[in-house]
Formats: structure tokens, C-alpha cells, sequence
């Protein structure tokens, strides 16, 4: 790829995280699932600054809203050891994984009836 004014375009995210990154979106709006390791305080945090910019009013009261975990260190911190458990967990069973070759012969799949 070449940008028009004739430099090489040159990104600091290699096709294949892009490529993945796309297949995870897709997933989990095709599927409208949560992301799993999501981290529950910092996307509420981020939600409601969404909410903020986009016009909503701010909450008066002493209730304390969703985004409240992440603004006590000690609550954030221990969310942030959780995704890294989390994380390492993830990359333990994908570093142990073993790609199969699809069984020979048929699925069952032309077994089915058709209705």
C-alpha cells in the first residue's frame, strides 16, 4: 500500500490484530453479548461520560451511580487483577490448544429431513 503522496503507509497495528479485533466486533454485535473480560467499573465510568457529553443531566443526590467503583482505588485496583487472572487464564488455555482437522465423511448434515 502506498499512500497518494507516494510514502509507504505504515501502521503500528498489524493487519492480523485489525483482522481480529473486526471478528471480535462483529461476534459480539452479531450475537449483542457483552464483551466477557470487559471490566465492569471502568466501562460504566466510560458510559456515563458518554451520557454527559451527549446532553443527559447530571444526577444530583448522595445515591451513588454504577460508575461509582471506579473512582475508589482500591475497588479498581482489584477489577484491574481480575482482567489479569482473567488474561492469563485466557492465554494458558490458548497456548495448550491443538487444532483438529474436521472428522472424514459426512456431518449428518444431508441426513436431515427437509421440510
Amino acid at each position: 500500500m502506498s499512500s497518494p503522496a507516494g510514502r509507504a503507509c505504515r501502521s503500528s497495528i498489524p493487519l492480523c490484530d485489525i483482522v481480529k479485533l473486526a471478528v471480535l466486533c462483529w461476534h459480539l454485535l452479531t450475537k449483542e453479548a457483552d464483551y466477557l473480560w470487559a471490566r465492569p467499573a471502568l466501562v460504566a465510568h466510560k458510559v456515563r461520560a458518554m451520557e454527559l457529553q451527549a446532553g443527559q443531566p447530571m444526577r444530583k443526590g448522595s445515591a451513588r451511580g454504577p460508575a461509582y467503583a471506579y473512582n475508589v482505588k482500591a475497588l479498581r485496583d482489584r477489577e484491574i487483577e481480575v482482567a489479569r487472572q482473567a488474561e492469563r487464564a485466557y492465554e494458558h488455555a490458548v497456548s495448550h490448544w491443538q487444532p483438529t482437522r474436521p472428522k472424514s465423511g459426512r456431518t449428518g448434515a444431508a441426513k436431515e429431513e427437509r421440510r
